[in-house]
């Protein structure tokens, strides 16, 4: 398990009934290869972020597959419609079978 993986999600606190608003989605991670070699010349294990989904109110929001050559640190930004109060969670799914989770409340007026 990558035990360096961070997410750190940035969604404003509260929005209009129907407003659509934009999120801001990293996760700190090595995203390893698994094509590099560790100092006594052992192959380190792969270990990418393969996948990153959002849901509002258990509503699909974003989902996205992840491809191996991905950067470290992939940072996602996008909009969302919102029409009701509620939760947005995020999830990344790591290669090695960690699952990583964030939620992060939004008020409407």
């Amino acid at each position: 398990m990558a035990d360096d993986a961070k997410p750190r999600v940035k969604v404003p606190k509260s929005a209009k009934a129907g407003e659509t608003v934009t999120i801001k989605a990293l996760i700190s991670h090595k995203m390893e290869s698994g094509q590099r070699k560790d100092a006594e010349g052992k192959l380190i294990p792969r270990s990418i972020i393969n996948r990153f989904t959002c849901d509002l109110n258990g509503v699909n929001v974003v989902d996205v597959a992840i491809d191996p050559a991905v950067s470290t640190n992939p940072y996602f930004e996008f909009d969302a419609k919102v029409d009701a109060a509620g939760e947005f969670k995020f999830t990344w799914y790591d290669d090695d079978g960690s699952v990583y989770e964030d939620v992060k409340p939004i008020e409407v007026s």
